[in-house]
This record gives structure tokens, sequence and C-alpha cells, in this order.
């Protein structure tokens, strides 16, 4: 039986139904539980709290928990009825009353405000209500939900180097992105682990580097035992949300509430979430994921890029075809660049802008040479805008090296949610938000796995470890030429031809492609694109080795034996995936076209 408790700036309530023996809830908001006995134990961690119940009595209140230095003794409770709360204030008793199966309440008045938010979980022997109070002064009933947690809109593009976005010193017009950027941070040191789309969103919403995961070849999916997004932001009353894109897997073991066009965000869908959680007052994680710029590059109007106009970048030998294809890729950035403006739209019309979360990712780089499928830092340096206001400051630029694989602590942090675990790899850098550290890691790392994508070596292992100066890059299997969808493009091709032709920088260009030796180094101080293998300069041995045993350390880490790791890749995964749910179905029917084929 609880006698008395105290906590600090909020009520909890739980309502116990018989035979159930054990409660986990995880408290939102500022709890802090100071009581214990026989029948009610906790845990108080810094910015995450679990409250744990067992009881085999009858139903009752078994614990209230109010405002720091009030107390409360345990209350019968007719379930869904009214109950008493103990004193806000000294000598005070209120009442506050639940209403047809918790789907409304109200809100009494105690001179100053209370902003509620309240959520119910039910299963077969258990009803849990959850109020979370927080005192407001000056307000009334319209801002009920002023204090619940951020939401957070993660925009997504698929193919995109982040260089070639406007803000970042690229050629591609991009105003709505480059506008968020002046009301957010943009992170000029963001890295993702696998150069690819299905391993990078898997490294996205686990928060745990592929291999470890499973996901680390393409088309693919994680162990079952992995935990993602949804195990942590749903406990704690989040609405998670994945619009266009998918590509992670198996679909049972991410949860979401699935909508799609084409393949690519459904902005209806996204207007009745956000116009549902606003009424609700629940908060959401949305994730909208483009498929733009991914090829066949169809989108958008490529006449704002004339061919002859083109800058290419200095790693690629001119050729018409690649003009032409940087001039549609370029287009379809700027087709991006409006689903993003889009989506900020439908924030303001529900006056959500105040209190979400915008992150703007461009994902692994282009599919031209020398990116995607690379670990060169065109294939995983990945453009990061952050949008918070009166959290993040406007218009800042941050150095700090982060990893997709931070992006998920950082949320939790946010919302208040801990891994209690140690699962996740990543760390929050929430600090580098706020701007009270400009540095985050020391080393990001990459992989890529050719085993069972388009046109992929069966086996050709790629490693990588970058410091804030130099990058490592280990080809496990370096004597054999390294293929994938990228030699088979006509962009490639027409490589080759002018190599035949006699082209010296496109002959060079195929060979270094292909040809690789089994360690590169780069100065990226003096060679930002990585044009210049210092590997085989004797001045550079003791760097070299220094670097590989940071990527051994973290390979062991991971598990990752290499070449026995690759042949392993996608052994675990099913063959088919469970049935798509008829929300899901009817939004693809709904669908323009056939998604693109990765």
């Amino acid at each position: 039986m609880v006698r008395s408790c105290y906590a600090g700036d909020a009520i909890l309530l739980v309502f116990v139904i018989p035979e159930r023996e054990r409660i986990v809830y995880r408290a939102v908001g500022g709890l802090r539980i100071l009581c214990a006995n026989e029948n009610f134990f906790y845990a108080n961690y810094t910015s995450y709290r679990s409250v744990f119940i067992k009881t085999t009595e009858e139903q009752r209140v078994m614990v209230s928990l109010l405002r720091t230095g009030a107390t409360t003794s345990e209350t019968d409770l007719s379930l869904l009825g009214t109950f008493t709360l103990g004193r806000l204030a000294q000598g005070e008793i209120k009442q506050v009353h639940l209403k047809g199966g918790c789907s409304s309440f109200w809100q009494p008045t105690f001179g100053k405000s209370l902003a509620f938010r309240w959520s119910c979980i039910s299963t077969p022997s258990l009803l849990l209500v959850c109020l979370s109070c927080v005192m407001l002064g000056g307000f009334d009933a319209e801002h009920t939900f002023a204090a619940q947690s951020p939401n957070f809109v993660v925009v997504l593009a698929d193919d995109c180097t982040h260089r070639d976005l406007g803000c970042y010193g690229g050629q591609a017009k991009t105003p709505n992105i480059d506008q968020l950027a002046t009301e957010g941070m943009r992170m000029t040191r963001c890295f993702q682990t696998a150069p690819m789309c299905s391993p990078t969103r898997h490294n996205l919403y686990t928060g745990q580097y592929p291999i470890k995961t499973g996901a680390y070849p393409n088309h693919t999916q994680t162990f079952d035992h992995i935990r993602n997004v949804t195990h942590f932001l749903q406990p704690s009353g989040y609405r998670l949300a994945l619009s266009g894109k998918v590509h992670v897997g198996p679909r049972s073991l991410f949860p979401f509430q699935y909508s799609a066009k084409g393949n690519n965000p459904d902005m209806d869908a996204i207007d009745s979430l956000m116009k549902d959680c606003k009424r609700e007052g629940q908060p959401f994680c949305l994730f909208a994921c483009s498929n733009e710029p991914h090829t066949p590059w169809n989108k958008g109007d490529a006449s704002q890029y004339p061919p002859d106009r083109v800058e290419l970048p200095p790693y690629l030998p001119d050729t018409q075809a690649i003009r032409e294809g940087f001039s549609r890729y370029l287009a379809e950035i700027t087709y991006f660049d409006d689903q993003v403006g889009q989506l900020l739209a439908l924030l303001e019309k529900h006056e959500l802008n105040s209190n979400t979360v915008v992150v703007v990712l461009s994902e692994q780089g282009n599919s031209m040479p020398f990116a995607k499928w690379t670990c060169y830092d065109s294939g995983l340096q990945s453009a990061m805008i952050v949008r918070w206001p009166g959290q993040v400051e406007a218009g800042s630029v941050t150095e700090a090296m982060v990893e997709y694989v931070d992006v998920l602590p950082t949320l939790m942090e946010i919302a208040g949610v801990q891994d209690r675990e140690g699962v996740l790899d990543g760390r929050s850098f929430l600090p580098v938000l706020r701007g009270e550290a400009n540095q985050h890691k020391s080393h990001v790392f990459g992989e890529m796995t050719t085993r069972g994508i388009i046109n992929g070596n069966d086996c050709y292992p790629i490693r990588s470890v970058r410091s804030e100066t130099h990058k490592l890059i280990w080809n496990l299997k370096h004597d054999q030429p390294f293929t994938n969808a990228c030699v088979s493009s006509q962009e490639f091709e027409s490589l080759v031809l002018a190599a035949e032709a006699g082209n010296e920088q496109a002959s060079l260009a195929v060979n270094r492609y292909q040809n690789r030796p089994e360690f590169e180094l780069y100065d990226l101080m003096d060679d930002p694109l990585e044009m210049n293998d210092l590997s085989e300069d004797p001045s550079k041995k003791l760097l070299i080795a220094q670097l590989k045993a940071k990527l051994d350390q973290w390979m062991e880490s991971q598990g990752d034996e290499g070449v026995a790791t690759e042949m392993r890749a996608n052994q675990h995964k099913v063959k088919a995936e469970p049935k798509r749910g008829a929300q899901q179905r009817g939004s693809q029917q709904r669908g323009n076209k056939k998604p693109k084929a990765d």
C-alpha cells in the first residue's frame, strides 16, 4: 500500500485492473519519484523516468503524485469516475473528472491554470491514464496543451550530394531549404555510415550501426531483436508516422503509420496527421521520406539547368551524358526542395512551428561516379539542417562531426526518453544544437557492402574511418574490379567510351573507380574531394597505422569480421515481407507512378 509520496512538477495517476501483477509505465514531463515500499519501487534518471508498480489487490488508485511538497494517501476509485487529488496549494482540495471512457476531460481552476496532457494505454488486463501537469501563469483552458512534448519532422532526400544544395554552396535552386538554414542550424560535417538507401534508413531509425543491426547490404532488414524509434517514442505518447519511401524491414518491427504517393510523401495524409495531433494534443514524430533526387531524374524543370552551363565537380570528367544527367539531377533537387516547402507550410497551417523540431537530411550522395556506393565523403557526407525555435540559434553553423546514428538519441533526449538498456551506438548532440558545444565526435566510420546489390560484386567489402583531418579507406577485396549499379549507368559508360577514344582524364577516372589499392588515404584539409591518394607516401605510415587501429577497434565493437561478415549479408532476411495494412495499400493505390528501383 502506498501511504504517501512526493514528486516534482507532474501528476501521475495509475489505475490498475486486477490480475495484472506488474506494470511498467514510462512517465513523461518532469516527474521525479521519491518514495517506495513493497508494492511500489522506482527508477530515477536524468531525463527518463520509469514507474514500476506491483499489485494483486482490488482495483485502486495505486499512486497519485503531486507537485513538490504535496502529499496524498491511497484512494479507492470507481474507474473512470470522479477522484480527488491532494492539495496543490496549502489547504486546497480540488477535483478532476474523466468522462466518456477517457475520451475527454475538463480543466479545473486553481487560480493559475494547469496544462494537462493525457494518454490511455489499454490491454486486456490494464488501463493506464497519465495526466502531466505544469503550473502556467496567465493561461486559460484554450492553452491546455501548451506544455506538451515537441513534435519531430525529419525530412529525408534520396541520393542527394550535400554540396549540391544552395545553402551548402551548390548550384541547385533550393529556396525553402536555404530559408530553413537561416532559421536554424546548418551542420557542415554530418555523416551516415553506409552509402546506400536501405542501410542508411535503418541506421537513422535504429540509432545503431548497420552491421550490428544486420541491415548492412541494400534491400535488407534488421535482426528481429533490434529496436527502433517506434519502440522508444511510442511508449511516451508519440504518434509515429512514415510517409514516402520506406526501404526498411521487416515491416512488422517498424510499426509506423504508413502513407505514400508514388514513393513520395503523401501531403494529404500528413495534413490529416498534423490536424489530428493538434486537436488531440498528441506529439508526433514524422519521417517524410522523399524519393528524390534518385534516378531516373525525371521530375522538376531541367530547363533551369542547361547542360552546357552546369558546373561539374572536378572528380567527374566532362562528357555530354554526364552534363545532361547532372542537369536533370539538379532539377530533381529543386523538386525535393518544393516538397520541403510544402511540409513547412503544413506546419505553419496548423500552428505547429513553435513546438516542432524540423530536421532536413540529404542522405548519401548521388549515383554519379565517386559518390553513392563509395566511402568517399561525396558518398557518406550528408546535409543536416535543424530548426527548433527558441532552442536552436537561427542562422547558426557548426563543424561538429555527427552521424545519422546520433539522430535518434538526440530526439530521445529532447523527448525526455533514455536508452535504459544501453543498446544505441549513437550519442545525443543536443548540446551542439543548443550552442553549448562545438565538438561531438573525433572519428566517424563507414562501410560499403556489395553483396546482394544491383550489379554488385559477390564480395567487395569497404570500410573507412574519418578524423577531422584525414580519411582512411580499406578495400578488403581489392584484387578485383569494383562494380555496382553505377558502372552500368549511361554516365559511367560515357566515361568508358571517352577513355577508349583517348580521353586521359576519363581513363584515369575509370581506372581509379574500378581498380583500387588495399588502402587509400586522403588529407581532407588540402584535398576535400579526395582526389590525391597518399597511401603510398612513406611519411604517412604512422598515420595510417593510427587510423587503422581506430577502424579495427570500431569493427570489433560491431562484430564486423570483414570478408566473413560480407559473405553472411542478408542470410537472416525473410523471403516475403508481412502484408501492408489497408491504409498503406490504399495510399499506394492513390500514387501516380510506380516507385523507382534502387
